[in-house]
């Protein structure tokens, strides 16, 4: 009852979730993606309001807003700070020239990647570390490694200085493994549609589960260190 309650209260006041946002946007703009939302928010493109369980909501408003950047970024190839530049003058009541065109450039610019030596030499490890990570599958091998992995290796490297090597963490990896499973089967209603609204209300809510399974497992782990210390 209070879902539904919340829910009209959001239709009431025209606010739209992330779902509902790529539901009217997507048949102008067929690549854009929940992630690409989120980045361009990063951008400053948008600010949408946030309810107290941490979701989105967009107003009518931001929905425009997205659509002209979107427009300029896909027919006229401009950099997303111009963007943001022209939109501000447009909300700060300024009458600015339609921005030149610029160099192309995509909405989610390039991750960066690291070669293996640059991937030790960043994160301080040594080859053996890497190696025992490779074979344990905390991180997926290839000719470059992604923030993910470089993050990885920085925690391990903290680890093996306390005697916690890659080999004892077989059981964090499995357990991190059903986590995704039980976030997959909590969600498998919503990825067997096909409209837009639910693949970004999955896309969306799929980390805020991941972060609750996270916070039950500081809280018992908490609790066992309590008790080891009683």
């Amino acid at each position: 009852m209070a879902a539904v309650s919340a829910r009209g209260r959001s239709e009431a006041t025209g606010l739209l979730s992330i779902g509902q946002v790529l539901a009217r946007l997507t048949p102008e703009f067929p690549a854009l993606t929940s992630s690409k939302l989120r980045f361009l928010e990063v951008q400053g493109i948008v600010t949408p309001r946030r309810t107290e369980t941490g979701y989105r909501k967009f107003t009518p408003k931001d929905l425009e807003r997205l659509r002209l950047a979107l427009t300029l970024q896909r027919d006229h190839y401009l950099p997303l700070v111009v963007i943001r530049e022209y939109l501000d003058d447009l909300d700060a009541g300024r009458d600015p020239a339609a921005p030149a065109g610029g160099v192309p450039r995509s909405i989610v610019p390039a991750a960066r990647r690291y070669r293996r030596d640059e991937l030790l030499r960043t994160a301080g490890a040594g080859t053996q570390l890497l190696n025992d990570a490779l074979s344990t599958g905390l991180i997926v091998g290839g000719e470059t490694y992604d923030e993910q992995a470089l993050a990885m290796l920085r925690a391990l490297v903290a680890l093996d200085r306390h005697g916690i090597e890659p080999r004892h963490l077989r059981a964090v990896k499995q357990s991190a493994d059903r986590d995704v499973s039980l976030v997959e089967s909590a969600l498998a209603p919503l990825r067997r549609r096909t409209d837009a609204a639910s693949r970004g209300r999955a896309a969306e809510t799929a980390p805020e589960l991941a972060r609750r399974i996270a916070d039950v497992r500081e809280a018992l782990v908490r609790a066992s260190l309590e008790r080891l210390d009683g």
